[in-house]
């Protein structure tokens, strides 16, 4: 992987409880302007690294109006983008004691037009860089599961349609359970159980998506949700058309109010937080308030 080692010019460190002053900045039309309050605290029991995927992405549809970082204690940290998938991390050595980090921030999410009737990209055709979506990985096994992808949408027309359909199916056939699954869980055991989180049905619509030779991603997210889970949201991206589309397996979300964090093969690309040390989380509250909505992307 290829990354460019920067300090974030946007990012500035703030004491707590300080206002985001760009509330009045212009809005984009046909944008919704959402504001991210996310807090994370862990317990450290001796000097760990941490390495975070919690700032909002640039592009891809949204634009970042605004970003504050607090870190308490005060601790150094360097942020860095990563070249090809454009996810921005964050990585600090924390000591032994509590860890807090509230991240704000402001996002106009725009929602591009969805063309219901995308193609899906002959194998031929599909570009270099996104060829590695189409094959397995770690947690979506699509080598394996690729029997039940033919036998359940083989026969279904290629294109939005059929994703769409991989969407239902998910959505209609695996149960939304809290603690179904742990960190390790792999798309073919939730095809087998029948249960998992969002990052579950994600993971196993990815993988029908490449079992049928369509490039998909993990996306992960911030997102409003009608019963907000105290977690981050995990949706997915398959590669119609010749540009990436997203879709949410659980329908938890309006696409319109997530907001990208990062992208990648699966969950091992995306996690909000990896942990070198002996540390443990003791809360987390990734909220998302919806401040200017757009009837028109309604």
């Amino acid at each position: 992987m290829t990354t460019t080692l920067t300090i974030d010019p946007g990012m500035t460190v703030l004491p707590p409880n300080s206002p985001l002053s760009a509330l009045n900045a212009v809005q984009p039309p046909n944008s919704n302007r959402m504001q991210i309050d996310s807090t994370l605290t862990y317990a450290v029991d001796a000097p760990s690294e941490f390495v975070f995927l919690i700032h909002a992405a640039h592009g891809m549809g949204q634009a970042l109006v605004q970003e504050n970082l607090l870190i308490e204690p005060p601790t150094p940290f360097r942020t860095y983008a990563d070249n090809q998938s454009g996810n921005r991390f964050l990585r600090l050595q924390a000591q032994p004691g509590t860890l807090k980090l509230v991240y704000r921030a402001v996002v106009d999410r725009t929602l591009e037009f969805r063309d219901v009737n995308a193609p899906e990209v002959p194998v031929h055709d599909i570009p270099d860089e996104v060829l590695h979506y189409v094959m397995p990985t770690r947690y979506c096994e699509s080598d394996h599961l690729g029997p039940n992808a033919a036998e359940l949408f083989g026969h279904l027309p290629q294109g939005y349609s059929r994703v769409q359909a991989i969407c239902d199916w998910v959505r209609a056939h695996i149960e939304y359970r809290i603690g179904s699954t742990n960190a390790t869980t792999t798309a073919r055991e939730v095809f087998m159980q029948r249960a998992g989180v969002c990052r579950d049905f994600a993971h196993l619509a990815v993988t029908f998506c490449r079992a049928l030779n369509i490039p998909a991603r993990l996306v992960s997210a911030y997102a409003t949700f009608a019963e907000p889970p105290p977690d981050f949201h995990a949706v997915f991206e398959a590669y119609l058309g010749g540009r990436w589309v997203m879709f949410d397996a659980t329908a938890m979300s309006p696409l319109d109010q997530i907001v990208r964090l990062a992208n990648g093969r699966d969950a091992k690309d995306v996690a909000f937080a990896t942990i070198f040390g002996p540390a443990r989380m003791l809360a987390m509250s990734p909220d998302v308030l919806l401040l200017n909505h757009n009837p028109a992307l309604a």
